[in-house]
């Protein structure tokens, strides 16, 4: 049977683990062909990669600096070339630092700010001439639950997180007349791999779920599926939490 995303070409950024993995893999299944981008472990996009060849999908990995207009610009180039047409794009591109206001200097502010705000936007600006092109798709950019809830430590990622929310609603109404929905997913405590020295984030301890357990990167995964299937042509412009119920429980 034809899958929703039969004939689509997806591009997720940050790919290579954890969310970024699980979206590339749920867009597969769903039957479009992937770039699994990454900024330089070519080996954890190979092993997506070959995933989902596994499972029948086609997919092909990518080194992009999202950060990097020039880097992004090829990155959209090269899937073109690669599968035809660029129909998705999921901004999951990110980093992730605790640091007290006190400690973060500007150059801290600006790597986060750099990868998680401009980053998405290079994308976009890469990626929309294709998408349009296309006939219309969806854009989906991957927020965080501390820029909505607070946590301590964390005021240059917060800020550029609830930016993405700022610049997902800014392009909803831009692209609305191009049939290109945008979309915000914010994930909430999700069990993921990290690091053998990074400590559980402070807000995962703060920010608990009314579930009594963590999220999976599978569960973030099947929204932004959602989000990009046919079904959801209506839904632009929306923050959609995976939280477990983090804010009815703080």
């Amino acid at each position: 049977m034809a899958k929703e995303l039969d004939g689509k070409v997806a591009i997720v950024t940050g790919a290579g683990r954890n969310i970024g993995r699980a979206i590339a893999l749920s867009l597969a299944d769903a039957g479009a062909s992937v770039a699994v981008v990454v900024r330089s472990n070519k080996l954890e996009a190979d092993q997506v990669v070959d995933e989902i060849a596994k499972a029948g999908g086609k997919a092909f990995a990518l080194l992009a600096d999202v950060a990097d207009a020039k880097s992004v610009h090829a990155m959209a180039d090269a899937a073109k070339r690669q599968f035809g047409r660029i129909d998705i794009l999921v901004n999951n591109a990110a980093l992730r630092d605790e640091k007290s206001i006190d400690a973060i200097t500007y150059d801290d502010w600006r790597k986060i700010m750099d990868v998680t705000l401009d980053g998405a936007f290079h994308c976009v600006k890469a990626c929309l001439p294709a998408i349009r092109a296309a006939g219309g798709g969806a854009i989906v950019n991957i927020g965080g639950m501390s820029a909505h809830l607070g946590s301590a430590g964390r005021a240059h990622v917060t800020a550029a997180k609830l930016g993405l929310v700022g610049f997902t609603r800014g392009l909803a109404h831009d692209l609305a007349a191009d049939k290109i929905s945008v979309n915000c997913v914010v994930p909430g405590a999700i069990g993921t791999r990290r690091a053998a020295s990074a400590a559980t984030p402070a807000h995962h301890l703060t920010h608990g779920t009314i579930t009594g357990e963590r999220g999976k990167p599978e569960d973030v995964a099947a929204a932004v599926r959602y989000l990009c299937s046919p079904v959801a042509g209506f839904v632009t412009g929306q923050v959609l939490h995976v939280n477990g119920g983090a804010y009815l429980g703080s």
